[in-house]
């Protein structure tokens, strides 16, 4: 095997740099506000447990630099503070700055269509810019939920050619441009493309050459080869330390809306560019931070890759991100001139709320925790909670119900498509479940209407008659479905008097009825289902997830 020196080189060097970094870091922070800090990570520095990077700077200057767990299980090899990770939708900030680049160039416009770079896509009756596709206003179809819906598994390789061949079938947006908010990977993996037609390169060569080295982030990288070997780079896991771990499969091979490695330290640096922005780089920085309202006037505080809101009052730049194990996040308080970074290997790590609780501690606010629900049990008969019993709805959620239902001295809730779990009482009003986090008000005085707050938020639901569809009506639902968009086929069918759904690479799924010809499924690929008739006849349906709205299926056998 030809060992790669220069790599290598580079590796012991970042390995030095950040045992000097956590040397100075004691000196640098208040040992118990340290001792604080270190305390949220006590876990990923079990045995045989992945772990993580975790950096802090004030001014600057890190102050807080460790490395928790394992990068590699198999071999037992530890994270470093200079191990590199795959940032996955931190990376997005990323490939805005090469549009925001170019476009101070000259090269392109932010408001231009985006169909005058990408001919190829359809028309949608409404121009599409950068500026949707950056503030994920666009309404295009998003990367992940559109392939899942056309039968690619979660493991599949996909990359950008894959995603544009998609792309030129579309027929129809989510919603108009501008007029709504929707997360879409889609929008930065073209914006890469358009990158690579306009500047004759690869988005990796280029963005190494414009953005990453003139900026200092020498160990940033676009990785557009999924299977490469890379020199100090964790290995993602999911599971729990009492489950257990698995190796999750790298199927990433697109670029833009993410796949770009780094490390904490580089991030940290990034991050105070958006306050404190190199010379010549003031305007390009100033850009990112642009918010613009949606069509209705409402607020989106979505700007190019990166929110800009408020936590505890604090004015900070955030992005997060999740692709296989790998979770990361990047966060910037400028008015305090403070910026964390966490970057992990294992899915159940969440690094949104220790960055979150790291920054309470450092600025002295005290941690925002959502309330938690705690009722002691009081025997009730259930009987009393008969006229209780029944289905509801509410605005919030039109196409799910809640169940309340009793099986024998036991009270039971549901959402449509979930499994039956059970409610205690704590008087007669109040039905809860301490572990699922979730509380039902009953109003003695209105039996039709129950008030649910569920894991800190509060929804009003109203009693409804359930539509149970016969026989015959599902009879006309059962068929063959066919996809113009996707190219593939769903099929219906009855069993036992009920009615399941199947795609030849998912298998089967179990489809509920909601009301009249609106149906959902517990799969995690279609969520909503709106049968389509003319007169009486099943024509096709729309399904809806979670970031694919009514795409069309067409009926084409009747049984």
């Amino acid at each position: 095997m030809k060992l790669n020196l220069k790599s290598l080189t580079r590796s012991l060097c970042i390995i030095i740099a950040s045992l000097l970094l956590t040397s100075v870091s004691y000196g640098q922070i208040n040992l118990d506000k340290f001792n604080t800090i270190d305390s949220l990570f006590i876990e990923w520095n079990s045995p045989n447990h992945p772990g993580g990077s975790v950096g802090v700077a004030f001014k600057g200057v890190p102050i807080f630099t460790k490395a928790y767990g394992l990068a590699d299980m198999g071999y037992l090899i530890p994270n470093n503070y200079g191990t590199s990770f795959n940032i996955a939708s931190v990376s997005k900030q990323f490939t805005a700055m090469g549009i925001v680049k170019l476009h101070l160039q000259g090269k392109l416009n932010i408001d231009d269509d985006i169909r005058e770079y990408l001919p190829e896509l359809p028309d949608f009756g409404h121009k599409i810019s950068f500026r949707h596709m950056l503030h994920h206003t666009s309404g295009l179809r998003s990367l992940h939920t559109l392939f899942s819906l056309a039968g690619w598994r979660k493991d599949d390789m996909r990359n950008n050619d894959d995603l544009l061949r998609f792309m030129k079938m579309q027929q129809d947006l989510n919603f108009e441009p501008g007029s709504e908010y929707m997360y879409c990977n889609s929008g930065y993996i073209l914006a890469a493309i358009v990158v690579e037609r306009i500047t004759g390169e690869s988005f990796a060569d280029w963005m190494s050459e414009n953005i990453f080295k003139p900026l200092r982030l020498y160990e940033t990288y676009v990785e557009d080869i999924y299977n490469n070997i890379v020199h100090n780079y964790a290995t993602s896991y999911s599971g729990t330390l009492k489950r257990g771990f698995l190796k999750e499969v790298e199927f990433w091979a697109y670029t833009g809306s993410g796949n770009i490695h780094s490390t904490s330290n580089e991030l940290l640096k990034w991050m105070r560019y958006y306050y404190k922005p190199p010379t010549g780089w003031e305007e390009a920085f100033s850009m990112m931070l642009t918010v613009d309202p949606l069509t209705n006037e409402k607020i989106n505080n979505y700007a190019f890759g990166v929110n800009v809101n408020k936590y505890n009052n604090e004015k900070w730049i955030h992005h997060g991100g999740s692709i296989g194990g790998f979770r990361a996040y990047a966060a910037a308080f400028p008015e305090h001139e403070i910026d964390i970074v966490i970057l992990t290997n294992f899915s159940t790590s969440d690094p949104a709320e220790k960055v979150k609780k790291i920054a309470d501690i450092l600025l002295d606010k005290k941690i925002l925790e959502r309330p938690l629900i705690s009722y002691q049990l009081k025997k009730i008969d259930t009987k009393f909670f008969t006229k209780y019993l029944g289905a509801f709805e509410t605005e919030n959620s039109p196409d799910k119900l809640f169940e309340l239902s009793r099986r024998g001295d036991t009270l039971l809730y549901r959402y449509s498509g979930e499994k039956e779990t059970r409610l205690y009482s704590a008087n007669d009003s109040i039905l809860f479940n301490n572990n699922k986090k979730i509380q039902i008000t009953l109003i003695n005085a209105i039996p039709e209407r129950v008030i649910i707050m569920s894991d800190g938020k509060k929804s009003i639901w109203e009693k409804t008659q359930k539509h149970i569809p016969d026989t015959k009506e599902l009879k006309t639902i059962s068929g063959n479905y066919w996809s113009p968009e996707l190219e593939t086929q769903y099929k219906f069918y009855l069993q036992s008097g009920k009615l399941y759904g199947f795609h030849p690479r998912h298998g089967s799924f179990d489809v509920e009825c909601v009301t009249k010809d609106i149906f959902i499924s517990n799969s995690d690929f279609i969520k909503k289902i709106q049968i389509i008739r003319k007169g009486n006849k099943v024509i096709g349906m729309r399904v809806t997830n979670s970031r694919v709205r009514d795409l069309w299926l067409k009926k084409t056998v009747d049984k």
